[in-house]
Protein backbone atom coordinates (compact mmCIF):
# COMPACT_ATOMS: atom_id res chain seq x y z
CA UNK A 1 0.00 0.00 0.00
CA UNK A 2 1.48 3.47 -0.71
CA UNK A 3 1.97 5.22 2.19
CA UNK A 4 -0.05 8.23 3.33
CA UNK A 5 2.03 8.99 5.78
CA UNK A 6 4.66 10.42 3.45
CA UNK A 7 2.03 13.19 2.75
CA UNK A 8 1.12 14.50 6.37
CA UNK A 9 3.50 13.14 8.28
CA UNK A 10 3.41 10.69 11.56
CA UNK A 11 2.16 13.01 14.04
CA UNK A 12 -0.46 14.27 12.49
CA UNK A 13 -1.60 10.66 13.14
CA UNK A 14 -2.60 11.16 16.60
CA UNK A 15 -3.79 7.94 19.07
CA UNK A 16 -6.35 5.52 17.80
CA UNK A 17 -6.04 3.71 21.13
CA UNK A 18 -8.31 6.35 22.92
CA UNK A 19 -10.99 5.54 20.74
CA UNK A 20 -10.74 1.21 20.38
CA UNK A 21 -12.96 0.49 23.93
CA UNK A 22 -15.72 2.58 22.18
CA UNK A 23 -18.79 1.11 21.51
CA UNK A 24 -22.09 2.50 19.85
CA UNK A 25 -25.23 0.81 20.28
CA UNK A 26 -28.15 0.61 17.76
CA UNK A 27 -30.41 2.88 19.78
CA UNK A 28 -27.60 5.66 20.49
CA UNK A 29 -27.37 5.39 16.13
CA UNK A 30 -31.20 5.75 15.87
CA UNK A 31 -30.99 8.57 18.40
CA UNK A 32 -28.15 10.34 16.35
CA UNK A 33 -30.54 10.47 13.01
CA UNK A 34 -33.61 11.52 15.14
CA UNK A 35 -31.61 14.30 16.32
CA UNK A 36 -29.63 15.02 13.71
CA UNK A 37 -26.28 14.36 15.20
CA UNK A 38 -24.74 12.01 12.41
CA UNK A 39 -21.01 13.81 11.48
CA UNK A 40 -20.27 12.64 7.96
CA UNK A 41 -23.47 12.95 6.54
CA UNK A 42 -23.36 14.88 3.57
CA UNK A 43 -26.67 17.00 1.89
CA UNK A 44 -24.86 16.57 -1.78
CA UNK A 45 -25.32 12.97 -3.22
CA UNK A 46 -23.36 10.89 -4.96
CA UNK A 47 -24.44 10.16 -8.60
CA UNK A 48 -24.06 6.30 -8.88
CA UNK A 49 -27.93 5.76 -9.89
CA UNK A 50 -27.64 8.46 -12.47
CA UNK A 51 -24.80 7.09 -14.07
CA UNK A 52 -26.50 4.23 -14.73
CA UNK A 53 -25.77 1.91 -11.70
CA UNK A 54 -27.83 -0.08 -9.86
CA UNK A 55 -27.40 0.62 -6.32
CA UNK A 56 -28.01 -1.23 -3.22
CA UNK A 57 -27.67 0.47 0.32
CA UNK A 58 -28.26 -0.47 3.50
CA UNK A 59 -28.97 1.74 6.54
CA UNK A 60 -30.15 0.50 10.02
CA UNK A 61 -32.44 3.99 10.40
CA UNK A 62 -35.79 3.66 8.23
CA UNK A 63 -36.34 7.28 8.88
CA UNK A 64 -33.03 7.75 7.17
CA UNK A 65 -33.96 5.81 4.05
CA UNK A 66 -36.81 7.43 3.84
CA UNK A 67 -35.49 10.62 3.88
CA UNK A 68 -33.51 10.38 0.92
CA UNK A 69 -36.36 9.15 -1.34
CA UNK A 70 -37.84 12.32 0.07
CA UNK A 71 -34.76 14.73 -0.16
CA UNK A 72 -34.47 13.02 -3.89
CA UNK A 73 -38.28 13.68 -4.81
CA UNK A 74 -38.07 9.72 -5.68
CA UNK A 75 -41.12 7.93 -5.25
CA UNK A 76 -40.46 4.17 -3.67
CA UNK A 77 -42.30 0.88 -2.89
CA UNK A 78 -41.72 -0.97 0.31
CA UNK A 79 -41.31 -4.50 0.73
CA UNK A 80 -40.38 -7.24 3.13
CA UNK A 81 -37.20 -9.73 2.89
CA UNK A 82 -37.73 -12.48 4.95
CA UNK A 83 -34.49 -14.16 4.87
CA UNK A 84 -32.95 -11.64 7.40
CA UNK A 85 -35.88 -10.10 8.67
CA UNK A 86 -35.44 -6.90 6.88
CA UNK A 87 -37.54 -4.03 5.07
CA UNK A 88 -36.73 -3.32 1.23
CA UNK A 89 -37.44 0.24 -0.06
CA UNK A 90 -37.32 0.44 -3.91
CA UNK A 91 -37.01 3.14 -6.09
CA UNK A 92 -40.16 2.75 -8.54
CA UNK A 93 -37.36 3.27 -11.11
CA UNK A 94 -35.81 -0.49 -9.99
CA UNK A 95 -32.12 1.39 -10.24
CA UNK A 96 -32.04 1.92 -6.01
CA UNK A 97 -32.69 -0.80 -3.48
CA UNK A 98 -32.10 0.46 0.19
CA UNK A 99 -32.31 -2.29 3.27
CA UNK A 100 -33.15 -1.38 6.35
CA UNK A 101 -31.24 -4.05 8.69
CA UNK A 102 -28.08 -4.28 10.45
CA UNK A 103 -25.26 -4.42 7.57
CA UNK A 104 -23.68 -7.81 8.84
CA UNK A 105 -27.21 -9.07 8.22
CA UNK A 106 -26.65 -8.33 4.64
CA UNK A 107 -25.24 -11.19 2.55
CA UNK A 108 -24.54 -12.26 -1.39
CA UNK A 109 -27.10 -14.63 -0.81
CA UNK A 110 -29.65 -12.06 -0.84
CA UNK A 111 -27.63 -9.14 -2.70
CA UNK A 112 -25.44 -11.02 -5.12
CA UNK A 113 -21.89 -9.58 -5.47
CA UNK A 114 -20.97 -6.56 -6.55
CA UNK A 115 -18.38 -5.13 -8.72
CA UNK A 116 -18.28 -1.73 -7.31
CA UNK A 117 -18.33 -0.71 -3.45
CA UNK A 118 -18.49 3.34 -2.07
CA UNK A 119 -17.68 3.27 1.48
CA UNK A 120 -17.98 6.51 2.53
CA UNK A 121 -19.39 6.73 5.95
CA UNK A 122 -19.81 3.24 7.15
CA UNK A 123 -15.86 2.03 7.87
CA UNK A 124 -15.55 5.02 10.34
CA UNK A 125 -18.81 4.35 11.45
CA UNK A 126 -18.26 0.90 12.72
CA UNK A 127 -17.27 0.24 16.40
CA UNK A 128 -13.38 -0.42 16.71
CA UNK A 129 -14.11 -3.70 17.65
CA UNK A 130 -16.06 -4.72 14.83
CA UNK A 131 -14.02 -4.42 12.17
CA UNK A 132 -12.82 -7.14 11.11
CA UNK A 133 -16.49 -8.50 11.23
CA UNK A 134 -17.06 -5.45 8.66
CA UNK A 135 -13.83 -6.09 6.95
CA UNK A 136 -15.53 -9.69 6.65
CA UNK A 137 -18.52 -8.62 5.80
CA UNK A 138 -17.45 -6.31 2.63
CA UNK A 139 -15.15 -9.00 1.36
CA UNK A 140 -18.05 -11.50 0.91
CA UNK A 141 -19.78 -9.08 -1.08
CA UNK A 142 -17.35 -8.42 -3.57
CA UNK A 143 -17.23 -9.79 -7.45
CA UNK A 144 -14.10 -10.86 -8.35
CA UNK A 145 -12.13 -7.38 -9.98
CA UNK A 146 -14.53 -5.37 -7.36
CA UNK A 147 -13.66 -2.18 -7.08
CA UNK A 148 -14.32 -0.24 -3.06
CA UNK A 149 -13.66 3.14 -2.87
CA UNK A 150 -13.04 3.54 0.63
CA UNK A 151 -13.01 7.20 2.26
CA UNK A 152 -11.67 7.04 5.79
CA UNK A 153 -11.05 10.47 8.60
CA UNK A 154 -7.86 11.50 9.39
CA UNK A 155 -7.99 14.06 13.04
CA UNK A 156 -6.99 13.87 16.42
CA UNK A 157 -8.48 10.75 17.84
CA UNK A 158 -8.04 12.29 21.56
CA UNK A 159 -10.17 15.19 20.92
CA UNK A 160 -13.14 13.54 19.63
CA UNK A 161 -14.95 9.89 20.76
CA UNK A 162 -16.25 8.98 17.54
CA UNK A 163 -18.45 8.35 15.08
CA UNK A 164 -16.89 8.95 12.70
CA UNK A 165 -14.08 7.26 14.01
CA UNK A 166 -10.08 7.29 12.92
CA UNK A 167 -9.07 4.53 11.15
CA UNK A 168 -5.30 4.10 10.72
CA UNK A 169 -3.84 3.19 7.43
CA UNK A 170 -2.07 0.53 9.28
CA UNK A 171 -5.96 -0.99 10.07
CA UNK A 172 -6.63 -0.97 6.45
CA UNK A 173 -3.39 -2.72 5.86
CA UNK A 174 -4.80 -5.11 8.78
CA UNK A 175 -7.98 -5.46 7.62
CA UNK A 176 -7.60 -5.96 3.61
CA UNK A 177 -4.13 -6.47 2.67
CA UNK A 178 -4.37 -9.88 2.60
CA UNK A 179 -6.99 -10.38 0.25
CA UNK A 180 -6.56 -7.17 -1.78
CA UNK A 181 -3.97 -4.49 -3.24
CA UNK A 182 -4.61 -1.39 -1.67
CA UNK A 183 -3.37 2.08 -3.30
CA UNK A 184 -3.93 5.23 -1.02
CA UNK A 185 -5.40 8.53 -3.89
CA UNK A 186 -5.93 11.35 -2.28
CA UNK A 187 -6.28 13.51 1.01
CA UNK A 188 -8.70 16.08 1.45
CA UNK A 189 -9.82 19.22 3.59
CA UNK A 190 -13.05 18.29 4.85
CA UNK A 191 -13.06 20.55 8.51
CA UNK A 192 -16.48 22.02 9.08
CA UNK A 193 -17.77 24.13 11.46
CA UNK A 194 -19.53 21.22 13.05
CA UNK A 195 -16.09 19.54 13.35
CA UNK A 196 -14.48 22.38 15.07
CA UNK A 197 -17.44 22.53 17.61
CA UNK A 198 -15.98 18.89 18.36
CA UNK A 199 -12.74 20.11 19.29
CA UNK A 200 -10.94 18.99 16.08
CA UNK A 201 -8.44 21.77 14.55
CA UNK A 202 -8.24 19.63 11.54
CA UNK A 203 -9.82 17.01 9.90
CA UNK A 204 -9.26 14.85 6.83
CA UNK A 205 -10.69 12.43 4.23
CA UNK A 206 -8.19 10.12 2.92
CA UNK A 207 -9.64 8.23 0.05
CA UNK A 208 -8.15 4.23 -0.78
CA UNK A 209 -8.59 2.34 -3.47
CA UNK A 210 -8.96 -1.72 -2.55
CA UNK A 211 -9.28 -4.22 -5.26
CA UNK A 212 -9.40 -8.04 -4.96
CA UNK A 213 -6.06 -9.65 -5.64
Amino acid sequence: MENPSDTFGKDDCGDAKSQEDRVLSEVEWLEKWQTRNIGFHNEQVHPLADMGHQVVGVEISESALKEFFAEQKLSFSEETVPEIPAKLLKSTTGNISLYCCNIYDLTSTITGKFDGIWDRGSLVAVNPCDRERYAHSMLSLMNSGCHCLLVTCLYDPSKHKGPPFYVPESEIESLFGKFCEITFLEKVDALLERHKKWGLDYLCEMLYLIVLK
